[in-house]
């Protein structure tokens, strides 16, 4: 089948526009005057839409988004009481469940983040609830999840993790980090497989209808690959998809050989398989808003603490080096300026120690950089992987996150514009479910930099221009993938988004309220808006 796109603005990377395309078998097999004058078997008239490459999402949890889905959904509201109102609805609608576990609730509605039991408590206190945070860092729990747990004042903090608690320590109901997360879900019923494929395909369908034509799972961790070549085989996994296997301090070496193993499983699948297993993650620090991201300075709020740095450098270099020489890619969650020198110390001792090679390590959101550490991202070949839908002074940042770090480090959060200056590669992810996962509503905020409704910019200096944006948005986040998209270029894939107008030319306030009219993957039609006169 070639199938001809034309009669739109068609944009191809930066600065670079065609009058037309044709696909065929999946790639783009001509552009311009070239795809004109050959002939083919379907026309697509844009009729003045505009065409670009399908958006990719370089760091996300699309299975973590499809679990919260399946439980009850609490995003955006506003206080204690809605979100008590939701769970108990969802668990009279649920009388048979054994454990309820959704998500994402917004922190900064309780000054500090402490979320207590006893509230949630009113929604049922026979069944253990966990809710997760925004930050997906923090957990919210009741009584019987504690008691489930066996937590109590006895109970110490795990390394890496903490339990909020009382004057008398008691444990409040708020656990923050993997390690004190875990002490409460090792003990929630394992999911079906059936659940997390159903869960995959929903994640999906949602991004196909927000323009996203593949997408990365950026925490992987044991019972996840499994679900994911599942979908994989029997079709359920509807874009292309990157594993990225979750490697921590106290089980990275007993893991990496299950790493090998379900990534020679995925490469097992076939050419035509859309399943990736070609990264390992490493968190190297929690959050600003949970006071846990590592800080080369303390915390105003607690004057004792510098965060958590979950790794000892010496053993995140020894694992970053074995993983790297098994050929992975390392991609490496640092938030606070301590955790991405950290980071950037072991990737530079990689570098140094293994062979070289095109390893495109990644540093994940890299909120935090401290000036001496700026150039080391150009330097070093480190892409910056950043969400744009934090480049603005969200609530989070307003009321959790400026009283505890002040003002000066608060608004030197997001440095694109000094990242892209120093010559730096910069991707794009959403972080989904942390924040949303549609494209448009992201698109232009490192543009503005501005809070919805507000034109009042965020750190102006640190502004991107859109078609930057566009860019970190698609050939930028394939680069990292290893993936030959994001581009229309001859022998690239033919994924690409039909927007109902340009989003280079719009305002930038404009371009969030853009509509995504057409989804295609591999030069097929899976997402038309409405489902009317799809092509």
């Amino acid at each position: 089948m070639r199938t001809l796109f034309k009669n739109g603005e068609i944009w191809c990377s930066r600065a670079t526009y065609t009058s037309a395309v044709l696909v065929e078998d999946g790639k783009v097999a001509a552009i311009g005057d070239e795809a004109l004058d050959q002939i083919f078997d379907k026309e697509v008239d844009l009729q003045g839409k505009f065409l670009a490459p399908g958006f990719i999402d370089a760091h996300a949890h699309p299975l973590f988004a499809g679990r919260e889905s399946q439980g009850p959904v609490v995003n955006g509201l506003s206080s204690v009481e809605e979100i008590i109102a939701a769970v108990k609805k969802f668990a009279d609608l649920n009388p048979d469940a054994k454990w309820i576990i959704g998500g994402a609730y917004e922190a900064s509605i309780i000054p500090g983040g402490d979320f207590e039991a006893k509230w949630l408590d009113q929604a049922s206190a026979e069944i253990p609830i966990v809710l997760h945070a925004v930050d997906h860092h923090t957990v919210w729990v009741n009584s019987k999840a504690l008691e489930i747990s066996g937590i109590t004042s006895a109970t110490k903090d795990p390394d890496g993790g903490a339990i909020a608690r009382y004057e008398d320590g008691t444990p409040k109901g708020t656990l923050r980090e993997p390690s004190a997360i875990d002490l409460i879900l090792m003990h929630a019923p394992k999911r079906s497989l059936r659940d997390d494929v159903a869960a995959i395909e929903w994640a999906c369908n949602q991004y196909l209808a927000a323009g996203v034509t593949s997408m990365t799972d950026a925490w992987v961790e044991p019972g996840m690959p499994e679900a994911y070549i599942a979908a994989a085989k029997s079709g359920a996994l509807l874009i292309d998809t990157n594993l990225f296997f979750l490697a921590q301090p106290d089980s990275w070496k007993s893991n990496l050989p299950d790493f090998l193993r379900f990534r020679a499983e995925i490469n097992q699948l076939g050419s035509d398989s859309k399943l990736h297993g070609k990264t390992v993650k490493f968190i190297c620090d929690g959050a600003l808003s949970a006071g846990t991201a590592a800080l080369l300075e303390p915390y105003l709020d607690e004057p004792s603490s510098k965060g958590l740095l979950i790794w000892n450098e010496d053993e995140l270099i020894d694992a970053m080096v074995a993983i790297d020489l098994e050929g992975f890619q390392i991609h490496a969650h640092a938030i606070g300026d301590a955790a991405i020198r950290q980071a950037l110390n072991a990737i530079e001792a990689v570098i140094r120690i293994n062979p070289a090679r095109d390893r495109r390590p990644v540093i994940a959101h890299a909120q935090l950089i401290h000036p001496d550490d700026l150039d080391r991202f150009a330097s070093l070949g480190v892409i910056a992987n950043i969400q744009p839908l934090w480049t603005y002074l969200d609530p989070m940042n307003a009321q959790l996150i400026e009283p505890r770090i002040g003002s000066l480090r608060n608004n030197q959060q997001y440095q694109l514009k000094s990242l892209q200056d120093s010559g730096a590669q910069i991707s794009f992810g959403s972080d989904w479910p942390v924040t949303s996962y549609e494209p448009l509503l992201a698109l232009a905020v490192p543009v503005h930099r501005s809070a919805p409704g507000s034109n009042q910019p965020w750190s102006p200096q640190e502004a991107i221009a859109i078609e930057d944006s566009l860019a970190h948005y698609t050939f930028d986040a394939a680069h990292q993938n290893y993936w030959n998209k994001g581009v229309i270029n001859v022998g690239a894939d033919a994924d690409f988004v039909v927007i109902s107008s340009n989003p280079l030319s719009a305002s930038a306030k404009e371009v969030a309220s853009l509509r995504i009219c057409e989804t295609y993957v591999a030069g097929v039609s899976q997402y038309c808006e409405g489902q009317q006169q799809c092509h």
